[in-house]
């Protein structure tokens, strides 16, 4: 029987989140549509629906123009300060949808990372299976050509050091 040739593993890096950016910042029609069918009942797609729109880059950019809007009456003298704008408008609203689209391109690349392993375990497993050319038992039949296993003697085990009976009683 031949020996099997090296085995060729696609070189693969480890996943990158930028590359995931463009599926969560612009969420398309198709996208949108696929993540609504995979819920069941009005609640959960509609829910799905403004989920997907909030935790965009396009929402973050709507809800600063929208903060804006409501810069002007908080520098006013009178007004509720612009420190009370940044917190509770500004920040609510900008920072709500930013962090939305940050954890969707995480959980993107986590998800690509994730069957990365699966399929680099599944190879792995494959190969390592007992009966396939290749398998576990080609590995260690091959192991025992390079170095055979040396049987050693068994090894005496030492003697237990006798302790003095505290009663002095004699057993």
């Amino acid at each position: 029987m031949a020996e099997p040739g090296p085995v060729k593993m696609a070189k693969r890096g480890p996943v990158k989140t930028q590359y995931h950016l463009a599926k969560a910042l612009h969420p398309t029609p198709s996208v949108l549509k696929e993540a609504i069918g995979q819920v069941d009942g009005f609640n959960a797609k509609f829910a799905v629906l403004i989920t997907r729109l909030v935790g965009t880059m396009w929402c973050a950019y709507l809800f600063a123009v929208i903060a804006l809007i409501g810069l002007g009456p908080a520098l006013k003298p009178g007004g509720e300060g612009i420190i009370a704008w940044i917190a509770q408008t500004f920040l609510q609203l900008v920072l709500l949808s930013v962090i939305m689209v940050g954890q969707n391109v995480q959980s993107l690349a986590a998800d690509a990372r994730s069957a990365n392993t699966f399929r680099d375990a599944e190879t792995i497993l494959d190969r390592l299976d007992l009966h396939t050319q290749g398998g576990l038992k080609t590995i260690l039949d091959r192991l025992d050509q390079i170095a055979p296993p040396q049987i050693a003697p068994p090894a005496t085990p030492p003697a237990a050091p006798q302790q003095a009976n505290p009663a002095g009683d004699e057993p």
